[in-house]
């Protein structure tokens, strides 16, 4: 009975102890931690989510769609949420995959990171962001995983607006792409982290990355209350995202294509064309009208994600690296469509506008014979007549003595190079500063240059002199290398007469991009300032309201005259009738539309020759200016310049409907109707 007692007693005391406990432990959850556990309970049912804004259109100078939206049903996976799962989200990715009859294997490496060894496609974007599987879901697919959720957690399906491109493969390389938002942009561009909304996309090229911001918009904000199991009760709190602005361009879509096609036949009319490139820019403005590259892409490529194959397509040799527009990035020697340069060079070192120079078939330059095209001799000609004709060895004798005059091959401390400084006057051997990324700057092979070269290649070539190339099969070849390293590990650093010489008809080291040439030409005949080109011309709100009005800026002057300017252009103006387009341009009713220029015909190591025709017109007072180039083309007169000649058939309507009406450029933005569409007639 004691026992007993004993028992009752100690149930009693740990009954009370854990009603104490229990007590205590009431009183701190209640009294001392009862607010932050309210708090704690109110997160829990509310969930924020970010609206991503509509992405603005990118628009032609008339307003015409670029690039627009599209809506369509997206399925995307929540790759932090199947990873969870125990087993990895396999058993959800295998139900998906009989819906959207894709097979498994192929949806685990779309939602798997990027990394090294990890093959396209894969996911450069943020862990944090839904990974989208396809982009072109039909309804009944969409319902069945939107109506048995249960069976796919982390997966939604829903309406996003997708870019779409009206002009297929025409200027996909100045438009540019989209792809998801990376962790590490999360983290460096300011204000992007705030407004991500999950679902982002970027834009990594072309007139998309350079206007990103602007284009992209601000997201809105929406707070939803949700029950234990997710589902929502009510919106709290929201806040209307604001759709991006667009981008009016100054291209005119109608000769866009006209470019993009004269470019194709003129690749195809050349068996060895391996690649080429059109610019077309409003002389008036420095605004650029069409900029097409060959060969091209459909920027459709990249939606829903780029595969292995499909980007290994775009940037293989190949292919002709489709993705690489020659239009900014191509870098060529130009030829005698450098002769412009050159001109004005011999100009400015003193030799007369109106003087008599011998045009022989060949001169000594430093003790090696240099020829005209063909070693003909043209007799004396005036400078006029130089750039008609094309004659090469007036140039080379300019040169060689400006370069005598400078010290040879043992310069003065400070040497003049004429010729260099007045091609960077005319804006080559820099970017040009255009509205797109990644642009080349060219080259303008100066003394110092060549020391810069020689400081970063020495200890190859000389190497090479004594162990010369045994892996190469061709004796004589082999040979003429090694003999080429021993020269240039001895005395690479030196300016030689040769480089002089084929720097004034715009050969050897000397390399431009076609719209650097373009910009100089634009220059060269109308008021002799150099600008800046751009593509984008306004921002423009969906409503209509004019945000910003892009300009374009002066950035330098020609070393001319007005009548220097007119002298040369005058000897161009004559080139499309008797001169080296002659042919081209046989037939073309100059009375109509006077079309001046230059051909070029540069010559490469190995390869089939590259062809360039610079324009204007008209003549009298230039509208457009028309550059084409053709990599491995032949001669200028017969690739190219039939090439520019359809462009300016195309624009003015001979023998067919003409691209721009009265081949006047329209000088007004478009105008839009207070629903955003563009205001008609």
């Amino acid at each position: 009975m004691i026992r007993m007692r004993a028992r009752l007693l100690v149930l009693h005391v740990l009954v009370l102890t854990l009603l104490v406990v229990l007590a205590m432990r009431l009183w701190q959850v209640q009294v001392v931690r009862g607010q932050e556990f309210v708090t704690r309970a109110t997160e829990t049912r509310t969930r924020t989510v970010i609206v991503p804004a509509v992405r603005g259109q990118i628009l032609d100078s008339s307003g015409r769609p670029l690039v627009r939206n599209k809506t369509a049903l997206v399925v995307s996976v929540d790759r932090t949420r199947l990873s969870r799962m125990p087993d990895g989200g396999v058993e959800v990715l295998r139900k998906l995959s009989a819906v959207l009859d894709r097979p498994v294997a192929q949806l685990q490496q779309r939602i798997t990171p990027c990394g090294p060894g990890v093959a396209k496609p894969c996911w450069t974007g943020s862990p944090y962001q839904p990974v989208p599987l396809d982009e072109k879901v039909d309804t009944r697919e969409a319902l069945q995983i939107l109506e048995r959720q249960e069976e796919f957690p982390g997966v939604t399906a829903e309406i996003h607006s997708v870019r779409q491109y009206p002009g297929g493969r025409a200027g996909a390389q100045m438009l540019g792409y989209l792809q998801p938002v990376t962790e590490a942009e999360l983290e460096k561009r300011e204000g992007l982290k705030a407004s991500f909304s999950g679902v982002d996309l970027v834009g990594r090229d072309g007139l998309e990355y350079v206007y990103d911001e602007a284009l992209r918009g601000k997201a809105g904000l929406r707070r939803v209350q949700v029950d234990r199991m997710g589902k929502a009760l009510g919106v709290e709190e929201q806040t209307t995202p604001i759709p991006g602005d667009h981008l009016v361009t100054s291209i005119d879509s109608r000769v866009q294509n006209v470019v993009e096609k004269a470019l194709a036949r003129a690749m195809k009319s050349a068996p060895a064309a391996d690649g080429g490139a059109g610019v077309v820019l409003d002389a008036r403005s420095g605004r650029v009208v069409a900029l097409a590259s060959a060969p091209g892409y459909d920027p459709a490529i990249w939606a829903g994600g780029i595969s292995a194959r499909g980007y290994q397509w775009l940037m293989s040799e190949k292919s002709g690296k489709p993705l690489v527009s020659r239009a900014i990035n191509g870098q060529f020697a130009p030829g005698s469509t450098f002769k412009v340069s050159s001109v004005t060079s011999m100009l400015r070192a003193g030799y007369p506008l109106n003087g008599k120079y011998s045009c022989p078939g060949s001169v000594m330059v430093g003790g090696r014979a240099f020829n005209n095209f063909r070693g003909i001799p043209l007799g004396t000609l005036d400078l006029h007549m130089a750039l008609v004709k094309s004659c090469d060895t007036i140039f080379y004798q300019a040169a060689f003595e400006q370069y005598s005059k400078d010290g040879g091959r043992s310069p003065k401390k400070t040497p003049k190079e004429v010729f260099a400084n007045v091609a960077r006057a005319f804006g080559f051997g820099r970017p040009t500063g255009i509205d797109l990324p990644g642009e080349s700057s060219g080259r303008i092979p100066d003394r110092a240059w060549k020391k810069d070269l020689w400081n970063r290649t020495s200890a190859v070539n000389c190497e090479r002199s004594r162990k010369g190339y045994p892996e190469v099969k061709d004796r004589a070849r082999a040979e003429f290398l090694k003999r080429l390293a021993l020269e240039n590990c001895t005395e690479g650093f030196l300016l030689r007469p040769g480089d002089a010489a084929n720097f004034s008809i715009g050969q050897g080291d000397v390399l431009v991009t076609p719209l650097q040439l373009a910009r100089a030409y634009m220059a060269l005949v109308t008021d002799g300032k150099v600008r800046s080109p751009r593509i984008g011309w306004a921002q423009v709100r969906p409503d209509g309201k004019v945000v910003k009005t892009i300009d374009v800026p002066v950035v330098g002057k020609l070393p001319l005259s007005e009548k220097e300017r007119r002298y040369i252009k005058n000897a161009l103006s004559q080139v499309p009738s008797d001169g080296t387009a002659a042919g081209a341009f046989a037939g073309f009713p100059m009375n109509k539309v006077r079309i001046g220029g230059k051909t070029g015909t540069a010559e490469v190591w190995g390869k089939q020759d590259t062809a360039w025709f610079a324009s204007f017109a008209p003549t009298q007072n230039p509208q457009y200016v028309v550059v084409v180039m053709i990599s491995q083309g032949g001669m200028g007169g017969s690739a190219a310049a039939p090439a520019a000649r359809e462009i300016y058939e195309g624009i003015y309507g001979i023998k067919r409907p003409p691209a721009v009406p009265g081949g006047r450029l329209t000088t007004r933005l478009p105008t839009f109707a207070p629903d955003g569409t563009v205001a008609r007639g």
